[in-house]
C-alpha cells in the first residue's frame, strides 16, 4: 500500500489535452446523452472531468486510490477544440487515513479558469 507520507504539501502536477469531437461522440454514445447543446460544440463537464482524473492515475498520486468525496464548480463552459490544462495540487496529508486533498483547476488555452475545486483521495 502506498502512504501518503510519500508525497508533500505544494506537490504539482499537469496536463494538457484538447478536446475533440470524437471524445463528445464517444461519451455520446456511452451515456446516451444526446443533449442537443452537445451538437452547438459544448462539451459535456465529465469529459473536461476526465483529463482530472487522468492526471490523478498517472500522475499525482499515480498509485492506486479511490475518489472518497469530490467537488467542482464548471465556471465556463467548454467547447471542442479547447485546449484544457488540468492542474492538481497537494493542500493537504492526512495520515491517519491515507488520504490526500488535492486542489484542483482547470483552465483553457486562454487561460481562463474553467472548472475550479477540491478532490480528497485514499490510497491503496
Amino acid at each position: 500500500m502506498e502512504k501518503v507520507d510519500c508525497y508533500f504539501i505544494g506537490q504539482i502536477a499537469r496536463k494538457q489535452r484538447m478536446i475533440s469531437q470524437v471524445e463528445v461522440n464517444r461519451w455520446n454514445q456511452l451515456t446516451k446523452d444526446f443533449n442537443e447543446i452537445y451538437q452547438q460544440g459544448f462539451v459535456p463537464g465529465i469529459v473536461s472531468e476526465g483529463l482530472i482524473t487522468e492526471v490523478i492515475s498517472k500522475e499525482l498520486p499515480g498509485v492506486p486510490c479511490v475518489i472518497m468525496q469530490k467537488e467542482l464548480v464548471f465556471l465556463h463552459p467548454v467547447h471542442i477544440g479547447n485546449r484544457i490544462t488540468a492542474e492538481i495540487e497537494i493542500i493537504d496529508l492526512n495520515v491517519q487515513h491515507n488520504w490526500i486533498t488535492q486542489k484542483v483547476t482547470c483552465t483553457n488555452e486562454k487561460g481562463i479558469d474553467v472548472i475550479k475545486g477540491q478532490i480528497v483521495l485514499k490510497l491503496f
